[in-house]
């Protein structure tokens, strides 16, 4: 059984944590991450080629045809040939195999120096960045020592006083880089440790240690893996700068810094001889960047970008057209958005919002609301597209705009308001800095004169003291007063719509009521239009004037508040109201709808409620289902008798 709780699914999803390992849900990330990984061609070839070198300087001994430190001064500056395919150096050695043999130091001195970096970097972050406190204070202060140091510079004290050695020289450079993964580390885990699955494990009475290792390591190694690649690179280059100078390895190991090095006053007359090293750094250093960015996108449990495959093929029956009023304002029909993998997220959505009209769009989580509302303003994300369908605004179509076009409806005629404050303002700015920026954005007023307006907006909406409270930071408003500062960024262009999208989610009850409260002020006061994206069905009745059901990708009932809690006229409607509390529930359990809505690849045949609909028939399964003439998408909508809100 489901938790009918819109949003339930959003929060879990946002909760959740990357797989632990040792359970179930591990093999299939890994499986999930590989395959985007196979997606990724740049990620393959860094992959083979990093293979390669690994091979090659595992190898060495065996495939490198000479003694890369035996001299042959007979043979000294020979250019290629068959005796030595890339030629010899000014003390006859085949450059060939020197190059084989730098590999194997370039590789350990690189691999040395991050694994002394993370080791220590990743675990004092993870340590400071949980902890807090003085742990962290005491840890920042010796990081802002070390991190004082030119790596470089520390590298060379360090052989100067431990002698030549790869392993003093990597050392020291390691010791630079735990500081870099330190910070990285404790800057992620500080936002990491206030979210919800980390006080989840706390209830369930884990370890602080494991939770930083099985909960918080997991989510913050994304960004830790490109340092990684960067770091990889870096340790590359100064170990060759080291080798270039003298200082780095001993006599009896082969680098490719020294090969530089013996190379200068020959470059005129054997110009391989810098050219092949040089060229080797350049490569390894390009493969550990683009293989690290590669690895963090498919590596990351949130990646963005991952493609769905696409579901059956599914032919959807064309609905009669709307009967749209003169005064429809927004005229959405036949709204079809697609993802990378051609899902549809969205399936032929038509609505209007008439001038001065509060309507609702209403669903469980992951039926569509919030990309149908991100159409409309363009912000769509990355891969998700418009497929086919019309957006008008005022009988303009905002379908393929520019963005400088697009620019222009955001804030001047469409404002949104999102359901977390938090997350809407920024939160190194004030927020008098944020509001005057939206004036300006779309009027030739001075600041001055935008700051004044920016205040009057925060008196719109209720802020006591406006012109003081400009002067503030977010964190310094209550939850309920941040979002009415994001309402007054929404106005402060006096849009024709505003798109409210959950805008009491993230609110007590009591300033739920308030901000709904204001919302309709507003609307009568400055005769504006709004829709409202809601799971609540108590906002759309206190709310909206009309009101459409959505459900996997579709508008399943759209008709008047009134009409659709008391005669529901789709069985889904039906299922919403009867998951209501009303005062009657005293005491008794809600009904609930068996399982859940289905991803956006998997959609149903027939009749995508179907599978958990009381009333489906075979016809429901198989047939296609458009909508009818009075608003409903139900094959069943004559014979049914539903039962309205209690």
């Amino acid at each position: 059984m489901s938790d009918t709780t819109p949003g339930a699914g959003a929060v879990e999803a946002a909760a959740a944590p990357a797989a632990l390992p040792g359970t179930e849900a591990e093999p299939r990330v890994r499986g999930r991450a590989l395959r985007r990984m196979i997606r990724q061609p740049v990620t393959l070839v860094c992959l083979a080629l990093l293979a390669l070198q690994i091979a090659v300087a595992l190898a060495a001994p065996l495939i490198a045809p000479y003694d890369p430190a035996q001299p042959d001064v007979r043979n000294k500056l020979q250019g290629p040939s068959a005796d030595h395919l890339l030629g010899t150096d000014d003390l006859g050695r085949d450059t060939l195999s020197r190059l084989i043999h730098g590999t194997r130091t370039a590789l350990l001195a690189s691999s040395e120096s991050v694994a002394v970096g993370l080791v220590l970097g990743v675990g004092l972050g993870l340590l400071v960045g949980y902890r807090g406190g003085w742990w962290d204070r005491i840890g920042m202060r010796v990081a802002d020592v070390m991190q004082s140091i030119p790596a470089l510079l520390l590298a060379l004290a360090l052989v100067a006083v431990l002698g030549n050695g790869l392993g003093n020289a990597m050392l020291a450079v390691g010791l630079i880089f735990a500081v870099s993964f330190m910070r990285i580390t404790r800057a992620v885990v500080l936002a990491e440790r206030e979210k919800l699955y980390v006080d989840a494990a706390r209830v369930l009475g884990l370890r602080s240690s494991g939770i930083m290792l099985r909960q918080v390591l997991p989510n913050v190694s994304p960004p830790i893996i490109v340092q990684a690649s960067i770091a990889l690179g870096t340790a590359l280059l100064i170990e060759a700068t080291l080798s270039f100078l003298g200082v780095g390895i001993d006599t009896s190991q082969v680098s490719w810094g020294a090969m530089l090095d013996a190379s200068r006053q020959h470059v005129a007359e054997h110009p391989l001889l810098a050219i092949l090293p040089g060229a080797a750094i350049t490569l390894t250093v390009l493969v550990f960047n683009l293989l690290g960015d590669g690895l963090r996108d498919a590596s990351s449990p949130r990646s963005a970008d991952t493609p769905r495959r696409a579901g059956p093929a599914v032919e959807l029956p064309a609905d009669p057209a709307p009967k749209v009023p003169a005064d429809a304002l927004l005229r959405v029909e036949g709204l079809t958005v697609t993802d990378a993998g051609g899902a549809q997220l969205v399936s032929g959505v038509s609505f209007h919002i008439k001038r001065g009209e509060t309507f609702g769009l209403v669903g469980e989580s992951g039926c569509g609301k919030s990309i149908t509302a991100s159409a409309v303003l363009g912000l769509l994300p990355r891969g998700v597209t418009v497929r086919s369908g019309s957006i008008r605004l005022d009988g303009a179509e905002l379908g393929g705009l520019t963005g400088e076009e697009l620019r222009q409806v955001r804030g001047r005629r469409v404002g949104m308001v999102f359901q977390d404050p938090g997350s809407a303002l920024s939160p190194v700015h004030t927020v008098g800095r944020q509001l005057t920026d939206a004036v300006r954005a779309h009027s030739t007023l001075s600041r001055k004169e935008a700051a004044e307006r920016a205040a009057e907006l925060l008196e719109l909406v209720g802020v006591p003291d406006p012109r003081e409270r400009l002067k503030d930071y977010p964190h310094q408003f209550s939850g309920g007063m941040a979002q009415r500062v994001v309402i007054a960024g929404a106005l402060a262009c006096d849009p024709e719509l505003l798109i409210a999208d959950e805008p009491t989610t993230a609110l007590d009850v009591t300033i739920q009521a308030q901000v709904l409260d204001l919302l309709a002020s507003l609307r009568e006061r400055l005769n504006m239009s709004l829709l409202i994206i809601t799971h609540d069905l108590g906002v759309v009745a206190d709310s909206c004037d009309r009101v459409a059901v959505m459900y996997a990708g579709q508008i399943v009932e759209e008709r008047t508040v009134a009409d659709a809690f008391a005669a529901p006229r789709h069985p889904y409607t039906e299922a919403l109201l009867a998951a209501v509390p009303h005062a009657g529930t005293d005491g008794e359990p809600l009904p609930t709808i068996p399982g859940r809505v289905p991803p956006a690849w998997a959609w149903p045949q027939g009749c995508r409620f179907h599978p958990r609909c009381p009333y489906a028939t075979e016809e429901c399964r198989s047939g296609a289902v458009a909508i009818d003439a009075d608003g409903a998408r139900c094959l069943r909508a004559a014979e049914l008798d539903l039962a309205g809100a209690r």
